[in-house]
């Protein structure tokens, strides 16, 4: 018994001493987190919540000041509207990103949701690709007041698209740089997760050109903007904002095993996104700007293969016949690690620098060759393999259930043809009838050369009798089909 007595008073006086020492030691610094002293000076190293260095950018909260998310709130939720797609009974239509706008109702009419970003006063928006995919009908909810939209455009490789509404005055989002965004600085997701309207949630960016290989397109442009603000199904086509109330990205994914947000949100740079748009809105077609080359991500086991000092830069792992780069002496194996003063990490940033030009432009490619770095000056090219600006020609068919565009360079250069028509936007018609795919390109038919998309689908809609076709899958498999056609 006195034993056991003994062992308590010791318990108990151990204990007040590690208050004691609690009290002393650590309790003033988790104030200082939280409250602003008269005299406290908080140096780089004593980064607390809501509290930085005084030498910070201007965008982030100064000495020890809790940073205010309301007046960014204010300024950015009257520029983020809610949008309808009204679609048709096909349910077999899934993709990955189905998860943010769920199908609403019992209506035989699928009715999906997502969210936009007010980019111009006369009633221009941004959304994502996803969010409006293969509608029939769009409706734009802003204040209370539904719009009408038209789809201007879309992009499958950056997952973006353009409506525009009848509207004036609106008020356009102030556009913030995602270039100088900064991992550790605090944004805001703007959107309507779950049908709830202007809800904002706060975090982090907690990463920059993330690559996590979910969209599609020939050319897909992965440089996320990583943050943990809460996304959630709705939130994608809204916006990221920093503490200014400014746009620095479109939010866009979740990494997610149950559907909902577990951590992670995925953003497209706004620097990407208003190019994008401009694009679309200027010319109906984004101005892609391309080198000629293909490029891979250095692992360590490429790296040790080939004795390559740094995992930093992009492979060359194919070069395009007659393309920019092949006339500027770049081969196979080359390490492209920079282009003009950036300096290129891995392939979502070389991909992300080149996004920011135009055919024609000129810039310095940086490489390593043996581990002897060099350079070369190329003129960027068009996807024709030229250097204006192209504008979209394609033929559109409601009886073929398609749109045909002519093949590009790189698809030529890809499937090493000359010539050919592509079926784009497949939808229910006669060509998915006779069995072809999105993707499909057309090389012969009934044994003429398949060049131009109108002569090409003016052609399919008239013709009656034996037809053969003759072409390529998008896996690159010779195709040929004949059919007996009324």
């Amino acid at each position: 018994m006195q034993k056991s007595l003994t062992t308590f008073i010791l318990a108990f006086v151990a204990g007040l001493l590690g208050a004691w020492a609690y009290q002393q030691l650590f309790l003033p610094d988790l104030l200082l987190a939280g409250h602003q002293g008269s005299n406290a000076e908080i140096t780089s190293h004593q980064v607390n919540n809501f509290t930085e260095s005084t030498n910070a950018p201007p965008s982030r909260a100064v000495g020890n000041t809790p940073v205010s998310f309301v007046e960014a709130s204010e300024r950015s939720t009257e520029s983020v509207v809610f949008i309808k797609n009204f679609s048709g009974t096909d349910y077999r239509r899934y993709s990955m990103f189905d998860y943010f706008f769920g199908p609403q109702g019992g209506s035989p009419q699928r009715v999906s949701t997502g969210s936009g970003v007010i980019f111009s006063e006369d009633g221009y928006i941004i959304t994502n690709n996803h969010v409006v995919e293969d509608a029939e009908t769009l409706e734009v909810i802003h204040h209370k007041k539904t719009y009408k939209a038209k789809l201007i455009g879309t992009d499958p490789n950056t997952d973006i698209a353009v409506l525009k509404i009848d509207a004036a005055g609106l008020p356009a989002i102030k556009k913030g740089s995602s270039r100088d965004l900064q991992i550790g600085e605090w944004v805001i997701a703007v959107g309507n997760p779950f049908n709830l309207t202007s809800t904002v949630t706060a975090g982090i960016v907690s990463a920059k050109e993330r690559q996590i290989n979910i969209l599609g397109g020939d050319f897909p442009l992965e440089s996320f903007i990583q943050t943990d603000a809460a996304i959630n199904p709705g939130n994608s086509g809204g916006a990221l904002v920093n503490v200014k109330g400014e746009l620095v990205g479109i939010n866009t994914a979740i990494l997610s095993r149950t559907g909902t947000y577990t951590g992670y949100g995925f953003a497209v740079p706004v620097d990407i996104a208003a190019k994008i748009a401009n694009d679309l809105i200027n010319f109906g077609e984004v101005q892609k700007a391309i080198p000629g080359v293909g490029t891979e991500e250095i692992t360590p086991e490429i790296a040790e293969k080939m004795s390559i000092e740094s995992l930093d830069g992009v492979i060359v792992n194919h070069i395009i016949r007659n393309g920019a780069a092949e006339k500027a002496g770049i081969k196979i194996g080359d390490v492209i690690i920079g282009i003009d003063d950036t300096d290129i990490k891995g392939k979502g940033s070389f991909e992300e620098v080149l996004s920011y030009h135009y055919p024609g432009d000129q810039v310095t490619l940086h490489y390593l060759r043996d581990n002897q770095q060099k350079s070369a000056r190329i003129t960027l090219q068009n996807l024709h393999g030229g250097t204006g600006i192209i504008e979209k020609e394609f033929y559109s068919s409601a009886l073929l259930g398609a749109k045909l565009e002519a093949v590009n360079t790189v698809d030529k250069d890809r499937y090493e043809i000359d010539y050919g028509v592509k079926i784009m936007a497949l939808t229910r018609g006669y060509l998915s009838e006779l069995g072809l795919g999105n993707g499909f390109i057309l090389t012969m038919v009934n044994g003429e050369p398949a060049e131009e998309p109108e002569e090409i689908g003016t052609f399919l809609e008239e013709y009656s009798g034996r037809l053969v076709l003759e072409g390529i899958t998008p896996r690159g498999r010779v195709f040929r089909q004949s059919y007996s056609v009324r």
